[in-house]
């Protein structure tokens, strides 16, 4: 069962478990499955390429505090969109991949979700740990488990960004190499989303199937 690990009593979401927002390189501490993550994201090994580029820093301007209703409907687009998905592939296609090289089905999908907390929990609230820890040998091999970890996944996340203080959401921080307000975070997220959701399509094409609907059309 998939679950969502709760912070520590007496304490609020935003301040659990780690201390500010600056990315935090892994320790020896860390395992093979939140190295192989950082890797996936870009977090390491382009190191001198972001030197390289220098990204211009972006200012903190502010943004009308009905922007954050905007992320929101898009945080659950996204996970209506990634849930049609699995309910749409067939079990016996969840690992099985378009192409060489691409990752399968039920991986595709983990990548998007998995991101979703890991950028949510790291640059938002600061945290060393995932709060969701699936078990991948079920996700990958059952549409429930799979539903379970997209959903154990959005309602966090969605649970942070309704609570998200005002003031937080204007704090500077660096991702990925770049300088930004912390709400512009949720719009870098919804990308990464919609972009890895784009290349399930393929998936789908594979086995000659079309892909679910579009949410209103």
């Amino acid at each position: 069962m998939v679950g969502i690990q709760e912070p520590q009593a007496g304490h609020s979401l935003r301040g659990q478990p780690g201390n500010g927002c600056t990315p935090r390189w892994p320790s020896a501490s860390w395992g093979a499955w939140q190295l192989a993550l950082l890797v996936g994201l870009g977090l390491l090994g382009g190191g001198v390429a972001i030197a390289q580029q220098a990204p211009p820093i972006r200012e903190a301007f502010p943004m009308p505090p009905e922007y954050r209703d905007i992320q929101l409907r898009a945080q659950q687009a996204q996970r209506a969109l990634l849930l049609s998905m699995v309910d749409s592939m067939p079990e016996q296609f969840y690992r099985t991949a378009a192409a060489d090289g691409q990752r399968d089905f039920a991986q595709q999908i983990h990548h998007a979700v998995n991101a979703n907390q890991y950028i949510v929990s790291h640059y938002i609230l600061g945290w060393d740990s995932l709060p969701v820890r699936p078990d991948t040998t079920r996700i990958f091999n059952s549409r429930v488990a799979l539903r379970e970890f997209v959903n154990a996944s959005y309602d966090f996340s969605i649970r942070v960004l309704q609570e998200e203080a005002t003031a937080d959401r204007q704090q500077l921080i660096w991702y990925f190499g770049q300088k930004m307000p912390k709400w512009m975070v949720w719009d870098e997220l919804n990308q990464h989303t919609i972009w890895t959701a784009g290349q399930i399509v393929a998936n789908f094409r594979s086995h000659g199937m079309p892909p679910p609907s579009f949410l209103y059309f």
